[in-house]
């Protein structure tokens, strides 16, 4: 993706991350939860930069050689510009690198775009999670990514 630098997040970062939450979600982290997450041994967050400004971030936590993905959040000027899937080819990437066996998220069945880019890199629908989100509530899709290409 040009003009976008991928890296974690760090404590320089994580302001306006904490801002993205705020603009993107109806119920988005707070910064002190977004700051726990640079301690968690668990979790791995990266950024996407367009000249040292936050244009979007994802976020997974890894567990027993899974993955769950938190968020992936992109600035509402920054969209439709392949930020989101350099976000997520990042979280495929490291995922990859540490063997996970698959990745698993929940989105806004509504979420059109969302499920279609989760799709494109190889999600799955596996579930669904009845009115799971609130303001609107609605449900939740699970999907499913098996990294390692084997079957679950």
């Amino acid at each position: 993706m040009n003009g976008i630098d991928i890296r974690p997040m760090d404590s320089q970062s994580v302001v306006q991350v904490a801002a993205l939450e705020q603009i993107c979600f109806a119920v988005p982290w707070s910064l002190a939860a977004l700051e726990s997450e640079l301690r968690n041994p668990l979790a791995i967050y990266f950024v996407g930069l367009e000249r040292g400004e936050v244009a979007g971030y994802a976020g997974m936590h890894g567990i027993c050689g899974e993955g769950h993905i938190t968020n992936i959040a992109v600035a509402p000027d920054m969209r439709r510009r392949g930020v989101a899937r350099a976000l997520l080819d990042a979280l495929l990437a490291h995922a990859h690198e540490h063997e996970f066996t698959l990745l698993t998220l929940e989105v806004r069945a509504s979420n059109a775009a969302a499920v279609a880019l989760y799709e494109a890199a190889g999600f799955y629908v596996a579930g669904r999670r009845k009115q799971y989100y609130d303001n609107p509530r609605e449900d939740a899709l699970i999907m499913t990514c098996d990294v390692l290409g084997e079957v679950i």
